[in-house]
Parts: structure tokens; C-alpha cells; sequence
């Protein structure tokens, strides 16, 4: 670290990338305003909604309070690393549209790499959760529009 910028090396979206950045930079705005995929979504940026959730290797963080220099040496996905392209959607995202599970959408991408972090773990697991286990699964990440239900039938259609 030299006058507080740091170099780090990450993977986002099974891309390496190099950046210096500030210490005290988010990854939220490494996100949006250095690699300008704006699908992940600031809300409250304090934690509390999760529609700017990631993955981290795996585990879903709110990236408005995660500071972007933890992510060195890790990997990154955003919602835009979920599909195949611009044509096709992960299985997830299908699951969303087939249900009715989105309105506003603001929540959508955050509620989604909550929903993909916790089918990986099932599938770990080789668990089919029930429908508690998917209201469980969804904690942290608030939807204003919906009401869940689409969302958690969304859920279970993956299982």
C-alpha cells in the first residue's frame, strides 16, 4: 500500500483483473464505477437490503460495505457473470421470469446471487429444502414489490 492505494488481483465474472484502487474503496463502486457493470444495485448501503449483493468465492456479501482490497487473490461474481450472455439467462434468472418474480427489479439481481449461493449450498449438501428452509435462505436480502411468494416459488422450482 503506497499513500493509501493498493494493488490487488481478482477474478470478476472468471475474468482476471488488476486494479489500484483506494483503501477505503467499496466494491460496490470497484463494481459499478471501475469495471462498470451496473447490474449490482445499491440500496440502503448500510447492509440491510441486499440488493447489492455478491459472491466472494462462493459466499454472498453486501459488496456497500465490503472493501473492494478484500478481494484480492479472490473471485468475484456479479449478476452479469450468472448468464451465458446478453441472449440467456442462468437457470436462476429463468426461474424469476417463470414465476412472476420480479417487478420493480431493483432487489432482483441481489435477491438473485442470494438465491444462487444458497441452491449451491444445497446442491453441496444434496438437500431439497422446504419452503421455510427457502424463507431462511433469503434472509438479508429485502423485496418492497412482491411479497416473496413468487420468489420462494421461484426457489423451489430449481429443486
Amino acid at each position: 500500500m503506497r499513500n493509501n492505494l493498493c494493488t490487488i488481483s481478482f477474478t470478476v465474472n472468471g475474468q482476471l483483473c488488476e486494479r489500484t484502487i483506494p483503501a477505503s474503496l467499496l466494491l460496490i463502486d470497484l463494481i459499478r464505477d471501475e469495471l462498470k457493470l451496473k447490474g449490482t444495485k445499491p440500496g440502503c448501503l448500510e447492509g440491510e437490503c441486499g440488493s447489492c449483493s455478491v459472491l466472494v468465492d462462493g459466499i454472498t456479501v453486501n459488496s456497500c460495505l465490503y472493501l473492494a482490497l478484500n478481494v484480492d487473490g479472490k473471485s468475484v461474481t456479479t449478476i452479469e457473470g450468472l448468464s451465458g450472455g446478453e441472449k440467456s439467462l442462468d437457470a436462476i434468472q429463468q426461474s424469476m421470469v417463470d414465476h412472476g418474480a420480479v417487478q420493480c427489479g431493483y432487489c432482483t439481481s441481489g435477491m438473485v446471487m442470494a438465491i444462487k449461493m444458497f441452491q449451491d449450498q444445497c446442491h453441496k449438501e444434496n438437500h431439497k429444502p422446504d419452503r421455510e428452509e427457502v424463507k431462511k435462505g433469503l434472509e438479508g436480502n429485502i423485496c418492497r414489490c412482491t411479497g416473496y411468494v413468487k420468489i420462494i416459488d421461484a426457489v423451489e422450482s430449481l429443486f
